[in-house]
C-alpha cells in the first residue's frame, strides 16, 4: 500500500511539473509566437502535396521570372516554377535535414559525455581529447571539407555537419555528469549494487535531459542554416530539389532583376531559425527551476 501511494505521489509531482513547464511556455509571448510559427512551418511541410498551388517539378518557360502576383504570390523562377510551391516542399527538406543533424549529433555526443563525466580517468581523457580535436577546427570549414570528400548530396551534407557538431553535446553532458555523480542518489545506487552502466543510463542520463533538449532545440535553427549554406555552395541538395539554400543559390545571379527568387526562401530560413532559437530560450527558462524562481513562478 505504501508503494502504491508513493507511486501515485510521484505521478502527481511529475504531472505538476509538466503543467508548470507548459504554463511557463505559454505565458512567454515570444515562446508562444515561436511555437505558432514552427507549427505553421511543420503543417506546411507535412501537407505540402495537398496545399501547394502548383506542381513542384516541371517547367513553364512562358511564365519564367514572373513577379509576385495573385496567380503566383511568391513569383516564379527561371523555369517558370511557382516559388511558393517550392518553398512549401522545401520546408520538408530543411526540417528533415535540421532534425537529422541534431538527432545524429545528440546520439553520438550525449552518451559519450555521460561516460566521460562518470568514469573519469583515462576514458575521460581519451574522449575529451578527441572532442577537443574536432573543436579545434571551425565547424563550418570542417563540414565543407567532409562534404566535399563525401560528394555533393543532401544526405552527405547532413552527415558532414553532424560529424562536426557532436562534440558540443559531449562537453555539455560531461559537465552535467561530473556534477551529478557526486549526488546522494548515485551513492545510494552504488550501495545497492547497481552497475556503473546501470547508474549511467538509468539515473544520470535521464537527469541530463533538460540541458540537452534546450541545446538541441536552439541548434535546430543553426542546423537548418548550416545545411542551407552547404546547399548554397553546391555541396548539399542538388537540382531540381526544392531546398531553400539551393533556391537562394539559383536566385543570387538575378537578385536585382528577380529579387523574389532568392528573397522568399531566405525569409523562411530566417523565420524558422529565429523561431527555433526563441523556443530554445523559452524552454531553458521553463526547464530551469532557478530561472523560474527568479521570474516568480
Amino acid at each position: 500500500m505504501t508503494t502504491l501511494f508513493k507511486g501515485s505521489g510521484e505521478k502527481e509531482a511529475r504531472f505538476r511539473e509538466i503543467r508548470l513547464i507548459m504554463y511557463q511556455i505559454t505565458r512567454n509571448p515570444l515562446t508562444l509566437t515561436s511555437l505558432i510559427i514552427l507549427g505553421a512551418v511543420v503543417f506546411m511541410a507535412i501537407f505540402a502535396p495537398w496545399i501547394s498551388p502548383y506542381p513542384v517539378y516541371g517547367y513553364n518557360l512562358e511564365e519564367k521570372y514572373e513577379p509576385p502576383s495573385l496567380e503566383h504570390p511568391f513569383g516564379t523562377d527561371y523555369l517558370g516554377r511557382d516559388i511558393l510551391s517550392r518553398v512549401m516542399f522545401g520546408a520538408r527538406l530543411s526540417l528533415l535535414a535540421g532534425v537529422a543533424i541534431v538527432v545524429i549529433s545528440v546520439a553520438i555526443g550525449w552518451p559519450l559525455g555521460v561516460i566521460a563525466g562518470y568514469r573519469g580517468g583515462i576514458i575521460e581523457d581519451v574522449i575529451m581529447r578527441i572532442t577537443d580535436m574536432f573543436l579545434a577546427f571551425p565547424s563550418l570549414v570542417l563540414a565543407l571539407v567532409i562534404a566535399f570528400l563525401l560528394g555533393p548530396s543532401l544526405i552527405n551534407s547532413m552527415i558532414a555537419i553532424s560529424v562536426t557538431w557532436w562534440p558540443w553535446y559531449t562537453r555539455l553532458a560531461r559537465a552535467d555528469t561530473a556534477s551529478l555523480k557526486q549526488r546522494a542518489f548515485v551513492e545510494a545506487s552504488r550501495a545497492v549494487g547497481l552497475s556503473d552502466l546501470g547508474i549511467m543510463f538509468r539515473h544520470i542520463l535521464p537527469n541530463t535531459v533538460a540541458p540537452i533538449i534546450v541545446q538541441a532545440t536552439m541548434d535546430l535553427g543553426t542546423a537548418i542554416l548550416a545545411e542551407a549554406g552547404l546547399s548554397f555552395l553546391g555541396l548539399g541538395a542538388q537540382a531540381p530539389e526544392p531546398e531553400w539554400g539551393l533556391m537562394i543559390s539559383g536566385g543570387r545571379s538575378v537578385i536585382l532583376s528577380a529579387w523574389w527568387y532568392a528573397t522568399f526562401p531566405g525569409i523562411f530560413i530566417f523565420i524558422t531559425a529565429a523561431a527555433f532559437n526563441l523556443l530554445g530560450d523559452g524552454l531553458r527558462e521553463a526547464l530551469d527551476p532557478r530561472l523560474r524562481r527568479i521570474r516568480g513562478a
